[in-house]
């Protein structure tokens, strides 16, 4: 006969003993980990995400990408998989801050870095400008172009929408800083097709104390007060105007620096006529020039030596960190607002408070975009100390 009593058995695995054995299989998440999670639940202002913690993890809406999101199911489905940064430690119910806009632009510095390396030219277009130049955006970063980099005749406000040739001029993650230059880009578009000893006409489309800066088909080269004449001369105003027609050599091409060498000096039949007679200079200019060549041409292949022509004296320009306050490539993260249906009560409570004055509207928020705009103007003589723009009709 089976013996129905039952007997109690002592398992010895208590609440306990379980949470301690979840804490032996738990996993360790610290901030800055790149880690791999599943998306469980949306919820109306960020999405919880199953990361193998003992509580789901949590990702703000305004984490969830570069761009500005309106709704957390423009970027995450539920059940998908895919990678997130940890924004932030444990808060005191144990949950963790995740972030994909983290990952994106982590993953957008190493891409302008790479274009950097390759000496890239890209394209992108102006949405913005104030005072210091025109902002842009690359790879998701935004980007800055000093004013003294923008190289068009049209006022910087009429460029907002327009799409700009860029070279990278810096690349600094940890200072947060991403500068481009449109002048650099033209130069460098404009040098392929020229060539040093090559004479071409310009204008003249501003004198320095330091020399004039002639516009070459679209681009600017500067005609140093040394290279204007074998002769001493005080100002290059005593020699050209605004607006002249020159006829000019090219001596040097700086793709890296955005630079165009120029002189008349090589081109005088003999030391002064620039200033005596410029009409000699332009007339002979191709048979002068072509001297010039061949004694270059000479110097090359090991010839008879010859007069060795010297670089105009550096002009020294102001480092972009001197000229203005560059604004931050990554912005802060804007946040969609809430909108809200209130009941008809809690209207009329609103209503009364603010009709009796305890209680304000509240003030517009603002952007973050206004908040990092604090760009300081270029000071004169930053803009004469550097080279004049490249223009583009």
């Amino acid at each position: 006969m089976v013996n129905q009593n039952t007997v109690a058995m002592d398992v010895g695995f208590t609440h306990e003993d379980f949470a301690a054995l979840l804490d032996k299989y738990d996993y360790h998440f610290s901030p800055g980990d790149v880690v791999a999670g599943t998306v469980f639940s949306l919820e109306p202002r960020g999405a919880l995400i199953d990361i193998g913690a003992k509580t789901a993890a949590y990702i703000p809406i305004q984490e969830m990408s570069i761009n500005r999101v309106d709704s957390p199911d423009e970027v995450l489905q539920s059940n998908e998989t895919r990678e997130f940064f940890i924004l932030a430690d444990e808060n005191e119910d144990g949950q963790l801050t995740l972030s994909i806009r983290r990952i994106e632009y982590m993953r957008a510095w190493e891409r302008v870095r790479q274009l950097q390396a390759e000496d890239a030219t890209v394209r992108s277009i102006v949405f913005a400008t104030n005072r210091g130049g025109a902002l842009v955006r690359i790879e998701g970063l935004r980007g800055f172009i000093p004013g003294s980099h923008i190289s068009t005749r049209k006022p910087k406000e009429e460029l907002v929408a327009e799409e700009l040739p860029l070279k990278f001029l810096e690349v600094d993650e940890e200072r947060n800083r991403l500068v481009l230059s449109h002048r650099r880009a033209l130069v460098e578009r404009k040098m392929n097709r020229l060539e040093v000893g090559e004479v071409v006409i310009g204008t003249v489309r501003g004198i320095k104390p330091y020399g004039a800066f002639i516009d070459i088909g679209g681009v600017s080269g500067l005609l140093h007060i040394s290279e204007i004449s074998h002769d001493h001369i005080d100002t290059p105003h005593s020699v050209f105007n605004v607006n002249d027609e020159v006829k000019v050599m090219i001596i040097d091409l700086d793709a890296e620096r955005g630079r165009i060498s120029l002189s008349t000096k090589q081109l005088e039949p003999e030391p002064g006529d620039m200033v005596k007679n410029p009409s000699v200079v332009y007339d002979k200019a191709e048979e002068m020039a072509a001297k010039y060549r061949e004694t270059v041409m000479q110097q090359q292949q090991g010839g008879a030596p010859a007069a060795v022509v010297e670089a105009p004296p550096e002009i020294e320009a102001p480092t972009v960190e001197e000229e203005l306050e560059i604004p931050s490539a990554v912005e802060e993260p804007e946040i969609p607002p809430v909108v809200e249906e209130a009941t008809v009560e809690e209207r009329s409570v609103e209503e009364a408070t603010v009709e009796e004055g305890s209680v304000a509207p509240d003030e517009p928020a603002i952007t973050a975009m206004q908040n990092s705009e604090g760009i300081a103007e270029a000071t004169e003589e930053a803009e004469e100390a550097e080279l004049a723009p490249v223009t583009e009709e």
